[in-house]
């Protein structure tokens, strides 16, 4: 049996992985797209057998609900994300250039004068 971890230690949990690769828990947008696509299914599946009451056709109604809104749900939210790092990676840059030239004659900001200081 395994020892309990000591209380300063982290606990070393397994994490969820979907079909044996995809590690939902740290895989940016896996989690929230299959909620939405597991949501999807439902109301697709429910709301053809409503108007249908055709069981298997329902059935396969479903399961497509699931892989579209889960595949839109997936892209749009990558999408957002690649977007948003290189939103980020451009301001991280552009604050290296500020520290990098601020106070130099290479500073954009910095009043020239007619005169040079040299």
């Amino acid at each position: 049996m395994a020892a309990p971890p000591e209380p300063g230690e982290p606990e070393e949990r397994k994490s969820l992985k979907l079909l044996g690769f995809l590690d939902v828990e740290n895989t940016p947008c896996a989690r929230h797209s299959i909620l939405y696509g597991s949501l999807g299914s439902v109301v697709a599946g429910f709301g053809h057998f409503l108007f249908t009451s055709r069981i298997r056709r329902s059935c396969d109604v479903g399961v497509g609900g699931f892989i579209l809104v889960t595949l839109g749900c997936w892209f749009h939210c990558r999408y957002n994300y690649a977007k948003q790092r290189i939103q980020e990676r451009i301001a991280r840059e552009e604050i290296k250039k500020k520290i990098l030239y601020e106070g130099t004659h290479l500073d954009p900001e910095r009043k020239h004068n007619g005169s040079s200081s040299n």
